[in-house]
């Protein structure tokens, strides 16, 4: 079953329309939630009246944080804390100050969302407007959130002995996740004081915890229940102000409140994401061998700091090495405020940055050194005899992590056959018929997946034989119940269509971790194996009951104990007031699993106007073992176009006054599906990850090299023009400004 290609079982009631996403979700009495968010990225609230709001025909209730008794509690940290951290939380209404556009003032409960909305028009706030901080270089003093540096090795000498050494500035802009689906919530509190939230994602266990204490209730009194997902990416399920707002709404009407987000207020006030500027300086001998690596990494985390905001700087700076044998490394990286939307993780946070910036560096030093791309970084993999590698304590606090065992120019060589990359060395870069330039990209990268928390699971039989597992691991549209009902299959031994799999809602388990950074199956179906074990054992003791016999003489095999099957098993054991389930337990150390691979792109760039068109894409990826081949191709598939937006499209604009010009998807362009190129990929599994199953995350690796594969295509396109991409993303208006000018840097 580990391995073969089963069809999603997700996929029959979504193709029927029989999904349930959190706007399905209607209940008796139920009233809708409209937000009052400021218009101002920086000012103070001298007064809010909502007297003409709560007037209002259809209107239920009306407030603002001037009208609880006792202050909502500031969102906490969930990633990467940091003691620092604390003085930057955000409440989840404003107080006496708003720092962004789209920050929450006063919300209305309505009959309809109609009348919510319209309710708003009505409400007088007097804002008093102070001085925006739009960038990282505004940000001093205060809005410093912290600096710190880290590294290895020595690079001072190095530096100051290297036959070559070049600096450059590269920049990541901002990112809108944007799922399909956008955030929504409905909140019930019931008779007993009671409260039932449905909505949740990603991380429903945690998020419970943190909002029974808002409340003051007991975590058993909470129960967050998760539905359909369209799409997470890191935005969705992590708390934000609605989180509270949603709940206290529907405690002061006594009445079930719903609130769903517009795409506008998506693109305003959902977590942001990318943001890092990077001054970057690489030391080589004369054969371009690495022998040092200086960063100053600087993160526009917004108004706030939120629950993983500082994820992406630090892990940027943990991943700007990447794969390479770099012994002397010093990175300086500093968190920033602005008067801008808080970000958060996006898919690859720290990542897709770092690679960019390293990537496009190495192509820019094997042209100045007149070194193939693709062998100078076959002499600067870390080779397979090196590995486990200890990389030293690149974020603050863990000094134990090292790259696991692996071939990094094993699976770079693998690339470069897919592409047949000879052919494009006796050919630099060429035009095509109508004047398009060609040029041909690659890029390298290391990944981990899993790291955290344990995950639970437990696995029930009844007396037909069904099978249900229990997961804590949570969906968001990446083939959860699948992967889960195969490994509960192979583990048992037994039918996959006898598995029903649920997870997510906080009442099925007493713990679970959650779906991020790829743990799903790393993690979710480790607890699966785990608690399959457990069962098999039970299986044995109740078939030794039945039979009168020592569990130790009777074996388990093909979905039988002693010759007695689950079902038989399962009747035998309700006869005597007991059930057949057994519960299981996956905890890895905190000890991620690591994956490896690599990425080309083909580019052809119009030099008139700057279109870059990507006419075909390749990754090679070591994942271990693959529970799925069609599920994880698919995550690959995603990654790749995530990533070749980030690398060509996705970018958040806000003006000098903290606006956001970006409000929409007409003016935010992303990856349609008529303009993919044809996407080759292949997983392979050489090296297992030390789990239960040898798996490593997928989720990620589709995404995390595409801004420097496509950065360094292009630039191999214009090779010769002067132009190279230094930022993300490579926009037709930058680039043709750059072309026009004759050399420099696209904007």
């Amino acid at each position: 079953m580990i391995g073969d290609p089963v069809k999603r079982l997700e996929d029959p009631r979504l193709l029927r329309g029989r999904g349930a996403f959190i706007d399905d979700c209607r209940l008796p009495g139920m009233v809708s939630m409209a937000v009052l968010r400021s218009p101002l990225a920086h000012a103070r609230i001298d007064a809010v009246d909502l007297s003409a709001v709560r007037e209002a025909a259809g209107v239920l209730d009306a407030f603002s944080a001037a009208d609880l008794d006792t202050p909502l509690p500031e969102i906490p940290v969930r990633l990467a804390a940091m003691p620092e951290f604390a003085a930057f939380l955000q409440p989840p209404l404003a107080r006496d100050r708003v720092r962004f556009v789209g920050e929450p003032v006063a919300v209305v409960a309505a009959v309809d969302r109609y009348r919510a909305e319209d309710a708003l028009s009505l409400a007088d706030v007097r804002y008093r407007p102070l001085p925006v901080s739009a960038t990282p270089e505004d940000a001093a003093g205060a809005n410093m959130v912290v600096r710190y540096e880290v590294g290895r090795g020595d690079t001072a000498p190095v530096f100051a002995e290297a036959a070559y050494r070049r600096r450059e500035v590269f920049r990541t802009h901002r990112q809108a996740p944007s799922p399909l689906e956008t955030r929504g919530l409905v909140a019930a509190f019931d008779g007993a004081g009671g409260l039932r939230l449905w909505g949740a994602a990603k991380v429903t266990h945690y998020n419970r915890g943190v909002l029974a204490a808002a409340f003051g209730l007991p975590p058993d009194r909470v129960e967050l229940i998760e539905v359909d997902v369209g799409g997470g990416f890191g935005v969705r399920g992590e708390l934000y102000p609605e989180d509270y707002l949603v709940p206290l709404a529907s405690r002061r009407t006594g009445r079930p409140v719903k609130w769903i987000e517009d795409r506008r207020e998506h693109m305003a006030a959902a977590n942001q994401a990318r943001g890092l500027v990077c001054e970057l300086e690489i030391a080589a001998d004369a054969a371009g061998r690495i022998l040092g690596l200086r960063g100053d990494l600087v993160a526009d985390i917004g108004a706030y700091m939120r629950t993983n905001g500082a994820v992406a700087p630090t892990r940027a700076g943990q991943f700007l090495p990447g794969p390479y044998r770099i012994d002397n490394y010093t990175c300086r990286v500093a968190v920033a405020l602005t008067n801008k939307t808080p970000t958060g993780t996006y898919r690859g946070p720290g990542r897709f940055e770092a690679n960019f910036f390293r990537e496009r560096m190495i192509d820019l030093m094997a042209g100045d050194l007149g070194i193939d791309p693709a062998e100078i970084r076959l002499a600067n993999l870390l080779p397979p005899e090196s590995l486990p590698w200890p990389i030293g304590e690149l974020i603050p606090g863990d000094r134990d992590t090292a790259y696991a065992e692996g071939d990094y120019p094993a699976v770079l060589q693998e690339l470069l056959r897919a592409v047949d990359y000879p052919s494009w060395r006796r050919r630099p870069s060429r035009a095509d018929a109508v004047g398009r330039r060609h040029g041909l990209g690659i890029a390298c990268f290391v990944e981990s997946s899993a790291a955290g928390p344990p995950e639970h699971a437990r696995i029930s039989a009844d007396g037909d034989g069904r099978i249900e597992v229990r997961v804590g691991s949570s969906a968001l549209g990446q083939g959860l119940e699948t992967g889960m009902a195969q490994i509960a299959a192979a583990a048992l031994e037994i039918p996959i269509e006898t598995v029903i799999v649920r997870h997510g809602t906080t009442s099925l388990l007493p713990e679970g971790s959650g779906t991020y950074h790829s743990r799903a199956t790393v993690m979710g179906g480790g607890a699966v194996v785990r608690a399959a074990e457990a069962f098999r054992a039970r299986c044995r003791a109740v078939a030794a009951l039945r039979l009168n016999a020592d569990p130790a003489m009777l074996s388990y095999r093909g979905g039988k104990a002693g010759g007695l099957g689950i079902a038989a098993l399962a009747r035998f054991a309700a006869a005597r007031g007991e059930a057949l389930e057994a519960a299981g337990r996956f905890d890895n150390g905190g000890r991620p699993a690591w994956g490896f691979g690599a990425h080309a792109a083909h580019v052809a760039v119009d030099p008139e106007t700057g279109e870059v068109s990507v006419e075909g894409y390749w990754v090679v990826e070591e994942l271990g073992r693959v529970v799925n081949p069609p599920l994880a191709e698919g995550q690959t598939l995603g990654g790749v176009v995530q990533g070749i937006g980030g690398a060509l499209l996705d970018r958040v604009v806000h003006d000098r006054e903290g606006q956001l010009l970006t409000g929409s998807l007409a003016d935010y362009p992303m990856p349609v599906a008529a303009g993919l190129p044809r996407i080759a990929t292949t997983a392979l599994e050489t090296h297992p990850a030390a789990n239960p199953l040898g798996v490593k995350g997928a989720g990620e690796g589709g995404l995390v090299a595409a801004g420097g594969a496509v950065g360094n295509a292009v630039a191999h396109a214009l090779a010769g023009s002067g132009v190279q991409p230094m930022e993300t993303p490579v926009s037709p208006d930058g680039l043709a400004g750059a072309l026009h000018r004759g050399a420099g840097t696209p904007l």
